[in-house]
């Protein structure tokens, strides 16, 4: 696809799918920014992360426990951004009619997403069973991987289906 085409396609074209990406993409510029907000505390730029008054969040014990540095010798925030990058990349990828055109990009996002989400339930695990807390940013991002599984879905079907060679119902708006 040509640059102005899929510029053109991806800011002002219209399609369920299309408008499910762009929801994928702002739920995950939201666990990017809240991973910001956790990785300055981590690092020191910040001092305090306030809660929400629920006494099952402690976000400043979860987030500067052994658990949240036990990766990489560093602490987990910066690699959430890094995840949420990728995971945008692949839901800015191609142009409105990708899962007939470009049946990999939908069915690689779908897969991240889904990864994503496994990572995030594991982790909220972990982060429970070492601290008896949850971090309430942590935990924001996860809701927005997981929400991302029901809008990834229909375009993932299409893809698939597309790649199996079965013809592609109309979309269907939701």
């Amino acid at each position: 696809m040509e640059p102005r085409q899929l510029s053109e396609e991806l800011r002002n074209g219209s399609n369920p799918d299309l408008n499910r990406r762009r929801w994928i993409i702002g739920l995950s510029i939201l666990g990017s920014a809240v991973a910001q907000i956790v990785s300055l505390y981590q690092t020191g730029i910040i001092k305090k992360l306030p809660d929400p008054p629920i006494p099952i969040f402690d976000s400043d014990k979860v987030d500067a426990s052994d658990y949240a540095y036990k990766r990489m010798n560093s602490p987990d925030g910066p690699g959430m951004i890094a995840s949420y990058a990728v995971t945008t990349m692949l839901a800015s990828a191609g142009g409105k009619d990708r899962a007939a055109q470009s049946p990999f990009l939908p069915i690689a996002m779908g897969a991240k997403i889904l990864g994503d989400s496994a990572v995030a339930i594991k982790l909220a695990q972990e982060e429970w069973q070492e601290n008896k807390k949850l971090c309430a940013y942590c935990q924001l991002a996860t809701l927005a991987s997981l929400a991302s599984i029901a809008l990834a879905a229909p375009e993932v079907i299409s893809a698939v289906r597309n790649l199996a060679g079965k013809k592609e119902s109309p979309q269907l708006a939701y």
